[in-house]
């Protein structure tokens, strides 16, 4: 009996072992993720339900390559995919799919290269899909499309311009080379005396022809029924648009013949066309009000001849024979020498009842013969903006006009201006009868080292005069959705207060609540922001604001207060968020239920759940994982959810539900390949700093993690990371280092949370990833000789002044870091012109003075004054087009290190801002970044251009495109020098 027992112990573990041997041969046939791999991963882009839920449209976009368009019939669980498709909409009636078809990105590389003109490369095509029988229908040469909102009888298209054929261009060729040869022959003559001159007399001069205006002409929109595929077109249209329900397409003509430009609407289902304007001009800025029953466009028709050409607004209504004209540059009301602006688009309020324009002061003409402007750039203390600021603001500059209304209803449509050049800014309610006018223009100086600040007016719709509600106000101010009320956060007093439209009454709603309303672990020199604004419920009834976890319903007068969630929030430690599922929703209805998100700040779960604002109960939860849960839509007329779901090692794939979330499913699958991979696993771990405070930080391991074995520890620093301990990082190149790819290849990774004391950012920095990599190193592991660091912009900072603090790392790269705090706190963010002071004062480099007066501060928190004490290997990156850090504080520690004698390299790509953009330079970086690493840390042979550098003349010749080409083994054809 105990024979037979054993023997059958034999058998049962004999199948064990057998059903094991896939598993491990599974994991052992995985490989390390290779560049090879990045240009083939996909994203998910463009993802919509229509609206009855049954049909899911996304494109899949590789790294590097065409898209694909996905279309999913959820019903059924039939899918189907169309080359080379994205930017897809759905008919209002959910019968067709309208899509971008991009060019093969092959071709469009090919043209570049042959440095052919813009008109001769390959252009966007048009795909049209019937949804209930398959067919498909492609168009090429498509600039844009339009559907209109509330009808899929028609689709609007609008094509490129013909391509020139092969044979006109020869006998173009043909005609050039007749009129060189009939060109007389230049033959030697005598020398002669010069030619005087003869000025042309007065009326000689007068006869002198204009320069004629440039104007392009348009192309031709295809008018399609979609059911029928019978199409109709009108040529040279440069601007087109649907009412709302589809019964009128308003367009513009540009045209060879000038008398054939004008204005035009079409009624395609009786086959009427109706001319609103026409004669040589611009017409543009169409814009129907939300009946469709007026259009509202501008023209400059009537002066188009002049050498200033100011526009005119015009208006069309149902029963019109031809456009009116509403307002031109004699028109009283406006003030003198204006007039309606091109560079704003009219709009109509909300019952069409009013008509509100831009307007700007007439361009006074260009004098004649007038001198070339001195290429300088005159600095003054009183200037309100920088001139840096001034040159990037130059075009928006030009562009500046103010809002107007025309009261269309009033038997003279009287006009109102309501902006100025004193009150340059307008805000509307979303009824379009109340107004809010705001002026930064007194504090415009600040905002180079404090914030921007502004003085708020509400002003009369009907006679223009403001009033004014706060002065020097630094936050958003916005209107209930009935414009009873408005509503701003007073950081000064970290309050919520209302402001009641009839009286002007001002309510103090969340101080004597016993809460905070401001986000309690602010650590930079400015005020705390509100956590937020949920929305305001129907007819202005209660505001919605959120806590720290919790939401709150408050009465606008500040009369009665309640949480809606119960306190569940905080009780979970849950931050609890109203979920927006109705693009157009305008107020929260308490008639049905909401449907709110959460986050577990300990430890990062997420979920959604249900609350029924009518009854005094927690609210249900739906779903609630240990993953990132995100991009929520639902069907507008179904309850069909969409949503993904992600964690490291989890790609976010799209996943279906209805609405108990209890029925999951997952209907996308755009990365298969990675099942050939090697990944990793992120946890969070606890770790105290210096100071004694529990922080959070996210650690990586590979998958096959051994714990018997000594990694190389790949350390990556911003300000907190913890909450990203779900994120799906994508195999890809960068301007940092891809942790999958790291993970991947037998590093372990560290993300540790930051916490800052002002006046002190770099010491609060070693306080916290000092010990975060001990609490690692001491969990045996890691190889503490074998530790890097890495980070961009403020991680590149923390990193450069760590390395002066502390020797643990092996090796660093610190992307565009600042490293001198004096010489920064007066440098130039290029990309907006503004002075980097505020940052110091009051933002993310937390000094919270000028050096003037906390110098010793600058001084400490300045790695250059230290750079003596570096012992660390260093790389950086900073590109000579640097947008946010300038780029001499690259230089300044580079020239130091190279000066004292300490290894360091600096890559300057030219014509890159702050971060990479062009895929290319990604991936020259992204190699190079690595080798820096793995010869540090895993001791590959150092690369030439570590040993030797890289000539000027030498620069960027190393071709490291073979190593990202999927075809073929590349390790032994990659140049080695760069």
């Amino acid at each position: 009996m105990r024979g037979k027992n054993k023997k059958n112990q034999w058998l049962l573990l004999l199948v064990v072992l057998l059903l094991f041997i896939p598993i491990i041969h599974a994991q052992t046939n995985k490989k390390a993720i290779t560049y090879d791999a990045y240009d083939t991963w996909k994203s998910i882009q463009g993802t919509k339900l229509s609206s009855d839920g049954r049909w899911l449209i996304y494109s899949l976009v590789p790294g590097e390559g065409d898209p694909e368009l996905v279309i999913l019939d959820i019903q059924s669980g039939k899918e189907n995919r169309y080359a080379r498709g994205r930017d897809a909409a759905i008919s209002a009636d959910d019968k067709f799919v309208v899509y971008t078809i991009v060019p093969p990105k092959a071709e469009v590389d090919k043209a570049k290269k042959e440095k052919k003109k813009p008109e001769e490369q390959p252009k966007n095509g048009l795909g049209i899909i019937n949804l209930k029988t398959g067919q498909q229908t492609t168009i090429d040469r498509v600039k844009s499309f339009k559907l209109a909102e509330e009808s899929s009888k028609y689709l609007a298209y609008l094509l490129e311009p013909p391509l020139a054929k092969e044979t006109d261009k020869a006998n173009k060729t043909e005609e050039k080379k007749e009129a060189e040869k009939k060109e007389p022959e230049a033959k030697p003559t005598a020398k002669t005396e010069p030619e005087q001159k003869v000025e042309p007399k007065a009326e000689e001069k007068k006869d002198e022809k204009k320069p004629e205006k440039k104007k392009e002409p348009g192309t031709e929109l295809v008018i399609r029924e979609l059911e029928t595929g019978k199409t109709f077109s009108v040529q040279e249209v440069t601007e087109y648009i649907w009412s709302r329900d589809g019964r009128y397409l308003a367009y513009a003509v540009s045209s060879k013949k000038p008398e054939e430009d004008g204005a035009f609407i079409l009624e395609p289902a009786a086959g009427k066309t109706f001319t609103l304007l026409k004669g040589q001009g611009h017409y543009l800025k169409l814009a129907f009000d939300e009946k469709g029953q007026k259009l509202a466009f501008l023209s400059d028709r009537d002066s188009y001849q002049e050498k200033v050409s100011p526009y005119k607004l015009y208006l069309w209504q149902e029963k019109m024979t031809e456009a009116a004209e509403i307002a031109g540059p004699k028109t009283s009301a406006l003030p003198v020498k204006t007039a309606p602006s091109e560079n704003r688009t009219p709009s109509f309020s909300k019952d069409g009842s009013l008509l509100f324009f831009g307007y700007a002061p007439v361009p006074e003409p260009e004098p004649e013969n007038a001198p070339e402007p001195i290429k300088v750039d005159i600095w003054s203390w009183t200037d309100p903006e920088l001139q840096p600021m001034q040159k990037v603001r130059a075009e928006e500059e030009k562009k500046k006009n103010y809002l107007a209304v025309c009261h269309l209803n009033t038997r003279d449509r009287k006009i109102v201006p309501l902006g100025s050049e004193n009150l340059p800014e307008i805000r509307l309610s979303d009824d379009g009868r109340k107004v809010l006018g705001v002026d930064n223009q007194p504090y415009r100086q600040l905002i180079s080292w404090d914030r921007n600040y502004a003085d708020y007016y509400l002003v009369d719709i009907n006679s223009g005069k403001k009033t004014r509600i706060l002065e020097k106000f630094p936050n958003a101010v916005s209107f209930s959705p009935n414009a009873n009320y408005l509503i701003f956060y007073d950081d000064l007093v970290n309050a919520w207060f209302s402001y009641r439209l009839a009286d002007g009454k001002k309510f103090d709603l969340t101080s004597k609540l016993g809460v905070n309303f401001f986000r309690e672990e602010w650590d930079t020199p400015n005020e705390p922001p509100a956590y937020g604004l949920a929305g305001w419920t129907e007819n202005d009834a209660s505001v919605l604001l959120y806590d720290r976890y919790d939401i709150w319903e408050i009465k606008p007068d500040g009369t009665s207060a309640r949480v809606l969630t119960g306190k569940y929030g905080r009780e979970n430690n849950l931050m609890l968020r109203y979920q927006k599922l109705d693009p157009e929703e305008k107020a929260i209805s308490f008639k049905k239920h909401l449907l709110l998100s959460a986050f577990n700040e300990k430890t990062k779960a997420t979920g959604f759940y249900r609350l029924d604002p009518a009854k005094n109960e927690p609210p249900k939860k739906l779903i609630y994982l240990d993953k990132m849960l995100g991009n929520l839509q639902k069907a507008k007329n179904a309850e069909i959810y969409v949503f993904t779901i992600q964690t490291f090692e989890e790609f976010p794939d799209l996943w279906t539900s209805g609405p108990e979330f209890n029925n999951l499913k997952k209907v996308s699958q755009a990365n298969p390949q990675q099942a050939e991979y090697l990944w990793g696993k992120a946890e969070l771990i606890t770790y105290l700093n210096a100071d004694g405070k529990e922080l959070q930080a996210v650690l990586i391991k590979p998958e096959n993690f051994d714990p018997g074995k000594k990694y190389p520890l790949m350390v990556y620093i911003y300000e907190r990371l913890s909450d990203q301990l779900h994120r799906y990082y994508a195999p890809g190149p960068g301007t940092n280092i891809n942790f999958t790819r790291y993970v991947s290849n037998g590093y372990i990774i560290l993300m540790p949370d930051i916490i800052y004391e002002v006046g002190y950012p770099g010491l609060s920095a070693l306080k916290c990833v000092v010990p975060a990599v001990e609490k690692v190193v001491s969990l045996g592991f890691v190889d503490p000789k074998r530790i890097g660091i890495q980070g961009h912009s403020w991680g590149g900072y923390q990193i450069t002044y760590l390395i002066t603090r502390t020797n643990i790392f092996a090796a660093c790269e610190a992307g565009a870091a600042v490293s001198n705090m004096v010489s920064a706190y007066g440098g130039i963010r290029w990309g907006t012109g503004m002075s980097r002071a505020f940052q110091y004062e009051k933002t993310q480099s937390r000094i919270g003075s000028p050096p003037w007066e906390k110098a010793l501060q600058f001084i400490e928190n300045s790695p250059i004054f230290w750079v003596e004490r570096v012992q660390t290997p260093y790389l950086t990156i900073h590109n000579d087009e640097d947008d946010a850090v300038p780029w001499y504080q690259g230089i300044e520690f580079f020239t130091a290190m190279r000066r004292l004698g300490k290894p360091a390299w600096m890559f300057v790509f030219n014509g890159e801002k702050h971060g990479l953009r062009q895929r290319e330079n990604q991936k020259y970086w992204t190699v190079h970044l690595d080798e820096f690493f793995d010869h540090y840390l895993k001791g590959t042979p150092k690369p030439d251009w570590m040993v030797k550098g890289v000539p000027y003349l030498q620069r960027g010749k190393r071709d490291i495109s073979i190593l990202f080409n999927p075809k073929g083994d590349t390790k032994d054809k990659i140049q080695p020098n760069s």
